[in-house]
């Protein structure tokens, strides 16, 4: 019932007003860009320990190619191997992450809009029960993103719109199966795809440059706004009544 009544929503969506959405992307985020800037930091914080894992491995291969040619032939074949496993792991740990916090912000994102006293857990689908749903929205992530690399990278134009609004769509629909939300951001990227993609591009480039003309570290306090339009297409678009989000501060401990 819940599926069929977004499909519907999205097929039967209005206008969306450009200027509009772009002005109520700046209200909100005077509101939330500090949870947008510690969302930000936690995923560079998190991120950092995954990156030494691949690092540590090529650098010690690297010092064993130096003081040993021989022995750095004979290796060459595991530490291809090796580097490559290393990668992979990290770049599916990262997706997790970053998913799981991107998701979580735009949850908070909501209790701001809607002025509810809850508590900001930006860790949400990261614990159970969803930890296992974001895990397999990562790898289906990778996969189209992977699929439409593969395409020439054409196609990967096309496809971030989607896999960009599977974020909110997540957030605000955990209850609905992998596939389903998939169905769904491709849904609303399709229908609403030029908009999105607009929105999405003018606030990647206001926040880089805003960032770098605060010294470039104000880029982290800024990063965080692209997401913002993402979630007033989707307020405008599906909305929350449906949703078991509408009662976030009933079942929050505060």
């Amino acid at each position: 019932m819940l599926l069929a009544e977004i499909q519907h929503k999205i097929q039967n969506a209005r206008h969306l007003d450009f200027g509009q959405i772009f002005s109520e992307s700046i209200e909100l985020f005077k509101k939330v860009w500090v949870q947008g800037l510690i969302t930000v930091l936690l995923s560079f914080g998190l991120s950092l320990p995954l990156i030494f894992i691949i690092t540590i491995p090529m650098s010690a291969f690297g010092m064993i190619g130096e003081n040993n040619q021989s022995m750095a032939d004979d290796i060459l074949p595991l530490m291809f191997l090796v580097v490559l496993l290393v990668s992979f792991v990290l770049v599916v740990g990262l997706t997790i992450v970053l998913l799981g916090l991107k998701t979580a912000f735009y949850r908070i994102m909501f209790q701001y809009d809607m002025n509810m006293l809850a508590k900001e857990d930006y860790f949400y689908f990261l614990k159970r029960p969803y930890l296992g749903k974001t895990i397999s929205l990562a790898f289906a992530y990778l996969g189209i993103i992977l699929l439409a690399m593969l395409l020439c990278y054409l196609p990967i134009i096309y496809v971030m719109v989607p896999v960009n609004l599977l974020f909110v769509i997540y957030a605000f629909n955990p209850e609905l199966t992998v596939s389903n939300l998939l169905k769904l951001s491709f849904k609303l990227g399709n229908k609403k795809w030029f908009i999105t993609f607009g929105l999405t591009l003018i606030a990647g480039i206001l926040a880089q440059t805003i960032g770098f003309l605060m010294c470039f570290v104000g880029i982290f306090a800024t990063a965080s706004f692209v997401s913002v339009p993402l979630y007033i297409i989707y307020k405008q678009v599906i909305g929350f009544e449906h949703s078991e989000i509408a009662k976030i501060d009933e079942n929050t401990n505060l």
